[in-house]
């Protein structure tokens, strides 16, 4: 009976139903938006639910309940506590300032502009963060809205904040994000923009003569945007990691993330560093040349492997198959073999020309930077 278990698993993972639900899981780790939609809409019911309950005249104001569920539960967990303190705080700092303005002048459009010009002050006060905006919302509600019974409308808007912010906080500490898999694709994306720039760098080294300046532009390719995106997206995987009760299945994967990043941040500012040093300096038309026919094919070998070592640099970290992991041992290793023949391409070279070489020099440095962070 239980060796019949993990076939019958098999099977319903190829029927049509099993490819179709692990279609939809695919979107939907892919896409963490949706889950936090979900998790704001079902604690934003909630406290309109709850903002019903609570005692009079607190309950003739339950929508302001789902403002604060919606504020604490479409972030991290860890985000979520303290965007709820940041809110409550800017609510209870624009109830003050409106208070104090209706002390000195009667309602009117000269009181909404004093409330509203200092209450947008206040609001850049960076302890508020994100939340500082809510401070000018704050005054214009209690000013305008809580004229009447201004007391009560204040405990009422920031009473209730607190108690949807904390249904929100419960429902993401019941459902916490884990937008791991996110953060891989942007990571696989930034390892392959990476990747094309250095194929790319090769191919110009990898003839003749070098291009010249219009083609070095045209190998060029755009990182900056991609790292940026992947870093943002890393990050996001690392707030959602603090105090996240799944991170326990998950820690190797988070830990190697991390790894990853580091190490594609390095890589990314050593093919940066290269392709600059090889348009300014390896061009057919200047005089003299950094590298020259002689050490060009090296340097582009030098580059091919570092782009393979690239490629390999997730097995590496993730790979269980021993053979995975030493496909990509054997990158790292082809990859220092291929530096140690720049280097002392580098070194006959300067013997023989009596020329400092020092862009090639640098080259080399460069490439040994991005193996001992692929290597780490």
């Amino acid at each position: 009976m239980h060796e019949r278990i993990p076939q019958v698993v098999d099977r319903a993972r190829r029927s049509r139903a099993g490819v179709l639900a692990q279609g939809a899981h695919r979107l939907w780790v892919l896409h963490p938006s949706w889950s936090t939609a979900v998790k704001g809409a079902v604690a934003a019911a909630i406290a309109w639910f709850v903002g019903h309950l609570v005692p009079a005249p607190f309950s003739d104001y339950p929508y302001y309940a789902p403002l604060g569920a919606v504020v604490a539960a479409t972030g991290t967990l860890a985000r979520s506590a303290r965007t709820s303190l940041q809110a409550t705080a800017a609510i209870l700092l624009g109830a003050l300032i409106a208070r104090a303005v209706d002390a000195v002048l009667d309602p009117g459009a000269a009181a909404i502009a004093l409330a509203t010009g200092i209450a947008l002050v206040v609001s850049g006060w960076r302890r508020l963060g994100e939340m500082g905006g809510w401070t000018a919302t704050s005054a214009l509600f209690v000013l305008i809205l809580g004229s009447a019974d201004p007391e009560v409308f204040v405990g009422a808007y920031a009473g209730l904040v607190v108690v949807g912010a904390t249904i929100g906080v419960a429902v993401n500490l019941l459902f916490p994000s884990l937008p791991l898999t996110p953060s891989e694709v942007m990571l696989d994306r930034l390892r392959d923009t990476l990747v094309d720039q250095l194929e790319a760098l090769a191919d110009g080294l990898d003839r003749q003569e070098p291009p010249d300046e219009d083609g070095w532009t045209q190998r060029r390719r755009a990182i900056g945007p991609t790292l940026a995106e992947a870093e943002t997206a890393v990050e996001r995987s690392r707030e959602a990691v603090r105090a996240n009760r799944r991170v326990r299945r998950y820690r190797d994967w988070a830990q190697a993330q991390t790894r990853r990043a580091e190490a594609l941040r390095t890589v990314a500012d050593v093919v940066d560093d290269t392709t600059r040093l090889m348009a300014d300096w390896e061009r057919s038309d200047l005089p003299d040349l950094a590298l020259g026919r002689r050490l060009r094919p090296l340097a582009a070998e030098a580059l091919h492997t570092l782009a393979d070592a690239l490629r390999a640099h997730r097995l590496r970290l993730e790979a269980q198959d021993p053979a995975e992991r030493e496909e990509a041992k054997e990158a790292l290793d082809h990859l220092a073999a291929a530096i140690t023949a720049l280097r002392d391409g580098v070194r006959h070279a300067r013997e023989e020309d009596d020329r400092d070489y020092f862009v090639a020099g640098a080259l080399v440095l460069e490439l040994r930077r991005a193996r001992v962070a692929l290597a780490a």
